[in-house]
């Protein structure tokens, strides 16, 4: 993914903030922002296996928090403002009542996973707050599976650049686009299902969630 920030300027703005550069960076990558989260985890840790200037506890504790708080504000962003841009514009796109609410229908069966193992693809662990926002994804689901993909991404991409150094660079970036390449499979996969299917899922979705799309977002919203 395109990232805003070189990864000298990281190794800088790492070097003047410590901690809170990992904290914010992190956040705004998981709020919707397309900033070098991964990098900015991945040099601290470095740092904190070959200089001893940062403890790598902290640098993990600061990655997995700042990419939950980040998560949650991505999803408030995406459930108060979102879905009314969706259901205002959507027909432009082609996304009418039907489309949104066989988005909210498949958030409600497979969000969990979407969250949960967004965080290791790049592209996802920036949209998966948002979309589970404007998808009506209960917020006690999105919380477990945020927190429990934030643990996860922050233990691995953290635990590994620390033990292995400079090595995790090797390593992350074959590893990386081997999960990207898997996940655009599964995604054009379970694409042309949709597709294939439309009418069904939307009949199904239909029967799970009756009424207005516009009302089970409001239900949602208010924790009804």
């Amino acid at each position: 993914m395109p990232h805003l920030l070189a990864p000298l300027v990281v190794e800088h703005f790492l070097s003047h903030y410590g901690y809170w550069a990992v904290f914010v960076l992190v956040g705004l990558e998981n709020a919707g922002i397309p900033l070098p989260g991964e990098i900015i985890l991945i040099s601290a840790a470095i740092v904190a296996g070959t200089t001893h200037q940062m403890e790598i506890g902290l640098v993990i504790a600061a990655a997995a928090l700042g990419g939950v708080l980040g998560a949650n504000l991505g999803y408030w962003l995406g459930r108060e403002f979102g879905f009314r841009l969706l259901l205002r514009y959507g027909r432009v796109i082609g996304l009418g009542e039907r489309q949104l609410k066989l988005g909210q229908y498949l958030f409600l069966r497979h969000g969990g996973k979407v969250v949960f193992l967004g965080r290791l693809v790049a592209v996802l662990r920036v949209l998966a707050a948002i979309l589970a926002g404007i998808n009506c994804m209960s917020w006690p689901r999105f919380l477990l599976s945020n927190v429990a993909g934030g643990i996860l991404w922050a233990g691995l991409y953290g635990g590994g650049a620390f033990l292995l150094g400079r090595q995790i660079h090797r390593i992350a970036g074959p590893a990386g686009i081997t999960v990207l390449v898997a996940a655009v499979v599964i995604l054009v996969a379970g694409l042309r299902y949709v597709r294939h299917h439309q009418r069904a899922l939307e009949d199904a979705a239909e029967r799970v969630l009756p009424g207005p799309v516009a009302a089970h977002h409001h239900r949602h919203r208010h924790g009804r």
